[in-house]
C-alpha cells in the first residue's frame, strides 16, 4: 500500500514514529510538509499554506492508494484534490483550538477520521476511529533512578517534579504547575524542585522521566498527551488535570491521579511524593505501543481503500 502523508508537523516525534511504525508493517509512506518554519515566536503564515496547495495537487497524481492528512489545517488541501480517498488525523489543539471549526468542517468530507481520544470523538460529533499516538517502548523504558539523577546532576536528597514542556508554552499552564509545587513544599519534608523540559531533545526525555519522582501535567487542553504515555512506559507516576484521554490512559495505573482542582492536585502530588514509589504503568501500557497504533491505522487504510 502506498500512502501520501501531508502534514504541518513533519519533525514531530509522534508523527515520525507513526510513519516508521507503518513502514515496518509494509506501508510505503511519502511525506509532503507545509513550507515555512515554526519557531517559539512565530508560526506558519497563510501564504505558506497557500503555497502548499499546488504541491499537494501535483503529488496526488502519483501512484498512491490514499492521502493521509495529519493535523486539521492540512485537511482542506487533502479534500480538494480529486483522485484519492482521504484519511484525516486530528491531534487535539486542531479540534478544540480557535481554528477547530476548519477540522470539523473538513471531517465531513473525509473517508475516515482518526482522533486521539473518546473526548475528541464527542467533540467532533461524528463517528471516527480513536487511535492515540503510540510510544517507542525501546526508548521509553524504566532505568535505575540513581543513575539518571547522577547524569542530570539532580540532588538525590530532594524530590523532583517534572513539568514536561517549555515554561513559555501558554496552553501548558506552567504558572499553575509552579503554584502547585510551591504549595506542597509545606507538606513534604524533603526539598521539592520543579524541573522543566526546556530545550530537551526527545531522545533525552527518558532520562528525565527516570530521574523524576512524578510528572505534573497542568495543560488547559490536550488531545492525547504523549508525555503521559511516555511516563507510563517509564513507570513514572503522573498527576494530571482532567484533559484529553488522560483518565483512560491512567486507569489502573498507581500511584497516579487525575484531578479537577488545585486542591486535588496539591493533595495528589503530596501523596505521590511521600509514597516515593514508581508506578505499575509499564504493565498497563499494552494499548499505547507503536505496534498497536500502526496496526489500527493500517486497518483504517484497508477499510478506506476497500470502500
Amino acid at each position: 500500500m502506498n500512502v501520501l502523508n501531508i502534514t504541518s508537523k513533519e519533525n514531530s516525534p509522534p508523527f515520525e514514529l507513526q510513519v516508521q511504525a507503518l513502514e515496518e508493517r509494509g506501508v510505503d509512506c511519502t511525506t509532503v510538509s507545509v513550507p515555512g518554519t515554526v519557531t517559539a515566536d512565530s508560526s506558519r503564515s497563510i501564504l505558506d499554506y497557500l503555497r502548499f496547495h499546488p504541491t499537494v495537487l501535483k503529488e496526488s497524481l502519483g501512484s498512491y492508494d490514499l492521502i493521509h492528512a495529519n493535523y486539521g489545517l492540512t485537511a482542506p488541501f487533502a479534500i480538494t484534490q480529486p483522485r484519492l480517498p482521504v484519511v484525516l488525523s486530528l491531534w487535539g489543539t486542531d479540534l478544540d483550538g480557535e481554528l477547530g471549526w476548519i477540522s470539523k468542517l473538513c471531517a465531513n468530507f473525509c473517508d475516515a477520521t482518526i482522533v486521539m481520544s473518546e473526548r475528541m470523538e464527542r467533540e467532533l460529533g461524528q463517528r471516527c476511529h480513536v487511535i492515540p499516538h503510540g510510544v517507542d517502548f525501546a526508548l521509553f523504558e524504566p532505568s535505575p533512578r540513581s543513575e539518571a539523577m547522577d547524569r542530570l546532576g539532580w540532588d538525590p536528597n530532594a524530590k523532583h517534579v517534572l513539568f514536561p514542556y517549555k515554561a513559555e508554552r501558554e496552553v501548558k499552564n506552567y504558572p499553575r504547575a509552579k503554584r502547585i509545587v510551591e504549595a506542597i513544599r509545606d507538606d513534604v519534608p524533603e526539598p521539592v524542585h520543579l524541573q522543566t523540559a526546556r530545550e530537551v531533545p526527545h531522545s533525552e526525555m527518558p532520562l528525565y522521566m527516570n530521574a523524576a519522582d512524578c510528572l505534573l501535567l497542568t495543560s488547559d487542553r490536550e488531545g492525547s498527551p504523549n508525555v503521559v504515555k511516555e511516563a507510563i512506559a517509564c513507570n513514572l507516576p503522573v498527576v494530571s488535570v482532567d484533559v484529553g484521554d488522560v483518565p483512560e490512559r491512567l486507569e489502573g495505573v498507581t500511584p497516579s491521579a487525575v484531578c479537577r482542582s488545585d486542591r486535588e492536585l496539591r493533595r495528589a502530588l503530596s501523596s505521590v511524593l511521600e509514597r516515593g514509589d514508581r508506578s505499575n504503568g509499564r504493565e498497563r501500557a499494552e494499548r499505547i505501543s507503536t505496534e498497536w497504533m500502526s496496526a489500527q491505522i493500517h486497518d483504517v487504510y484497508r477499510d478506506v481503500v476497500d470502500q
